[in-house]
Order: structure tokens, then sequence, then C-alpha cells
């Protein structure tokens, strides 16, 4: 049989199903003799022609009310800050300017107008105290100086009683360090906070030399602040019984398969699945075609009763898959009703799968609602629709969590790998190159 789903694969492709299998004898004399073959009956989907691309209208656009000219985009952008700079430094200079108008006015009506030619009316940098020149002159150079910069910050005022109020900082600004790395943590979307204990337990690796790369001081770096689960180990007398559960959408069915296909194709383990999905349409089907094809067993529980006889059944497995049917994390009701299911007399380790397209705040709530399940794994999927991986690195430090494997896409078993903090490193910094 193992032949002839090679011959199958070989022939049609890693996509094709599995109509029909069946035993026959062939040759012989009289039914003595005989050669027992399979005959495997396989089709694949015709590929859809592509429907005609309608034809191009074009939406008009939204006339705004008014453009602003480029002299107004100037001004708001680069010159606006050092406009205000320069108005308040003109303030002060004729504030001065009126001081000395002022202390002149009561001279020039006194007994001894006639001796001394008056001065004319207005500002006299001779009359100036020094002391007020060294400040005009502090502010002049530092206005010159951070025009030359571009102009988008404010100048710092030597009177600490006239300086305005910090503009807010971004969280970079906000970081022990500016570097290279700390931009890329924070593109990335990993928390500040965060991002302060990876830069410190970075910096506290021994041996760092020109030959160590960034990405391997990063992965390094995860391992020490991250749980990495590994490969599974089988146990020597009873089953290792691994329930997938999670939110609707996230890809358990299929995650489900893959895993059973890498321990069972590639690592030669005796591996049996369960399905809990009777709810989903052809979830129980999808999960029979790929049972056929690798030629594991696959029984269907709809009651807790069931599950448990199911589990009795394969006790003689080594890993033993349990599919279960995606609930949303809003609904209590649901996620009670399954946890009755998996309260089973056998120990069964609960898999959380989560979807790397999540976003933070959704992550937390999800995982706060599965947490009935006492999970111990998680599994991150849809890595490969993901933009992202911040939220990952955020979920497993501050909730200290345990990740399984990374599932990459649809293909079965090739999809999927176990994650480690070397991957993860590539997936952060890779993201953050491109």
């Amino acid at each position: 049989m193992a032949e002839a789903l090679r011959m199958v694969k070989a022939e049609l492709g890693p996509d094709a199903m599995i109509l029909s299998t069946k035993k026959e004898n062939t040759g012989g004399i009289l039914g003595f003799f005989s050669k027992s073959v399979y005959r495997v009956t396989a089709a694949i989907e015709p590929v859809p022609r592509p429907a005609p691309a309608p034809a191009y209208v074009p939406t008009p656009r939204p006339r705004p009310e008014r453009e602003r000219t480029a002299k107004e985009e100037l001004e708001g952008s680069m010159f606006a800050p050092l406009a205000r700079e320069l108005k308040e430094l003109r303030e002060k200079v004729d504030a001065l300017s009126r001081r000395e108008d002022e202390a002149r006015k009561p001279a020039a009506t006194g007994e001894g107008q006639g001796q001394e030619e008056p001065q004319p009316l207005g500002f006299n940098l001779k009359n100036v105290p020094r002391e007020d020149l060294e400040e005009i002159k502090k502010l002049l150079l530092n206005t010159l100086a951070k025009s030359q910069e571009g102009g988008a910050r404010t100048v710092q005022w030597p009177n600490a009683a006239e300086t305005p109020p910090a503009e807010p900082q971004s969280g970079l600004e906000l970081l022990p360090e500016d570097s290279p790395l700390a931009r890329e943590l924070v593109q990335s979307g990993i928390s500040t906070d965060l991002i302060r204990r990876i830069l410190d337990t970075l910096n506290a690796l021994p041996g760092e030399d020109g030959s160590q790369s960034l990405k391997s001081r990063l992965g390094a770096t995860f391992s020490k602040l991250i749980k990495f689960a590994g490969t599974l180990k089988m146990r020597k007398n009873s089953p290792r019984i691994i329930a997938l559960v999670g939110p609707t959408g996230v890809g358990k069915t299929t995650t489900t398969a893959k895993l059973a296909a890498m321990y069972a194709l590639n690592r030669g383990n005796k591996v049996a699945l369960i399905t809990m999905d009777i709810f989903r349409v052809g979830a129980v089907e999808q999960l029979k075609t790929y049972s056929r094809i690798m030629g594991i067993p696959l029984e269907v529980a709809s009651t807790p009763k069931e599950l448990e006889k199911a589990v009795e059944k394969h006790s003689a497995c080594d890993l033993i898959f349990i599919d279960t049917a995606g609930r949303s994390h809003k609904d209590k009701e649901k996620l009670d009703e399954m946890k009755n299911f998996l309260d089973n007399k056998t120990p069964i380790e609960v898999y959380l799968c989560l979807s790397a397209t999540t976003k933070d705040r959704e992550l937390e709530e999800i995982l706060n609602r599965f947490k009935i399940f006492q999970v111990s794994k998680v599994v991150f999927t849809k890595i490969d629709e993901s933009e992202s991986f911040g939220n990952m690195v955020n979920l497993l430090m501050k909730d200290n969590l345990q990740i399984a494997y990374f599932t990459t896409g649809q293909r079965v078993p090739e999809d999927i790998e176990v994650a480690t903090s070397a991957k993860l490193a590539d997936m952060i910094l890779r993201e953050a190159s491109e």
C-alpha cells in the first residue's frame, strides 16, 4: 500500500485525492499461486479557468475642499518650529529695547541735558547688560544649530524657568540604547518594556566576538527568555495524548494532520487520530482522507464516553492526536462543554492553536478564555500570512508560555516545523529587513 501511495503522489502530485483502495489477487492457476496487489483509484481536481477580469472603471476621487500650497506645507513642517523660536527671540529683544527707552526718558528731562548730546531713541546694544547679551548670543547659536538639523525640534532655552514643555517621546527614544537592533524590534511590534529585557539579556551574553552574527545572538537571547518545547518524547508504557484546541479558523484540523504525518511518516511512531469536530461540514471527511493516505487509524467521538473508548482502543500507540471543534473565545458555554469532553481519566495534554495574524489584545483575550483547559503549549499557525511577529514574542514572554510548533502553509506534512529560538530570531530580523 505504501508503494501504491508513492506512485500516486509521483504521478498526480501531493494534492491527489484517494477515491478508493482495493486488495485483489491476480495470476495463478485455479486460485493457487496468486499474487496480492492493491488497486488504488486517485484523482486530482482540475484547476478552474480564471474568470475574465471585469473592465476597469476608474473610481472618481473626491476633490478636496482646498489643497495646501507648497509654501504652506513647508511652513507647517520644517520652518514652523524655527519661526516660533525666532518670534520668541524677537519679543525678548523688543522687551530689552523698551526697558532701555524707559530708562532714557528721565535722563532726557534732567538738568544735564545741555551738557551731553541726547542718544537717539531705539535699541542700542551698548546699553544692554552683559548677561543679557550672553543670553541672546546663546539663543542665536542654539537656533542656528537646530535650523541646520532641519528645524524639527524645539530650542532648549538656557534659563530653566523659560524652558518650554518637552514633546512626548516615542517608544524608541525611551529605550536604553538607540541601536539598529532596537529599531528592528520596535518595527516588529515588540513592546518597549520587553525590548529592554531583550537588549539587557543580549548585552549580558558571554563571549561576544566578530564571528557571531546578530541573528545568532538574538536567537541565544530568545532561548533564555522564552520556553521552547522541542520534539515530542515518547513514553514507554502509555501513549502521549495531545488535544488541539483554539478559536475557529486557525487551522486545527490541518495542524493535527501535519503532526500525525510528522511523527508517523517521518519518525516512524505509531500514531492514531481522534476527531471531535462533528459540527463543521466536511471536517470528518477531510481528516478521513488524510488518515487513509497516511495509513493511520481514525476514530470519531461525539460524546465523552466515545472519546474514552477511542483512547482505550489505541492505548498501544505512541501518540494519539485529538482534533477538537473550533470554539469562539467569547462563547463560554461551548468552551465549558468541550472541557467536559477532555476531562478524561487518561491525562490529555492541551495545545492551544493561535493564528500569527491575530493582534496583541485579542491574543491575550483568547488565552485568558482558553486557560480553563490548562494549556501546556502553544502552536502558532499561518506564519506565511502574517506581516509581523512581535505579537508572538509579547504573548510568550508576558504569559511565560511554552511554544511547540510553527505552521507555515497548507501543505501536509511539509508546512510545519518545531519552534526554535533561531527560527524566531530569523523571522523577526527578516521581517524588519523587508
